[in-house]
């Protein structure tokens, strides 16, 4: 059974920060990329970042210079690390895993940021 599990969610202030964590089980990490994306309320679901299996980044263009994806293939986690968090930023932030066997999701955890 697959399993996503993100952690690290919470409320912070405007201008602080968090690192979330995606767990992975049931699928062979190192061979999937891996992604955050994220879902406000009364929006669409929107990519933040994705790490590939080589470790190549890809950034919203209006989050690369705040957020930083990472990937640790030992410990089959994937890790957000989120900066300057801004109100804009409130939102449920959700894990995805794309493979072999097909794509997965995580549960979410949310994030807001207050002003």
């Amino acid at each position: 059974q697959v399993q996503l599990v993100e952690s690290g969610g919470g409320l912070v202030q405007s201008g602080g920060s968090l690192r979330l964590s995606c767990a992975a089980s049931g699928i062979t990490f190192s061979r999937y990329g891996m992604a955050w994306y994220r879902q406000a309320p009364g929006k669409q679901r929107e990519l933040v970042a994705s790490i590939g299996i080589g470790g190549s980044t890809n950034y919203a263009l209006s989050l690369k210079n705040r957020f930083t994806i990472s990937r640790d293939n030992a410990k089959n986690t994937v890790y957000l690390q989120m900066s300057n968090l801004e109100p804009e930023d409130t939102a449920t932030y959700f894990c995805d895993a794309n493979g072999p066997r097909g794509n997965y999701w995580g549960q979410g955890t949310q994030v807001i940021v207050s002003s």
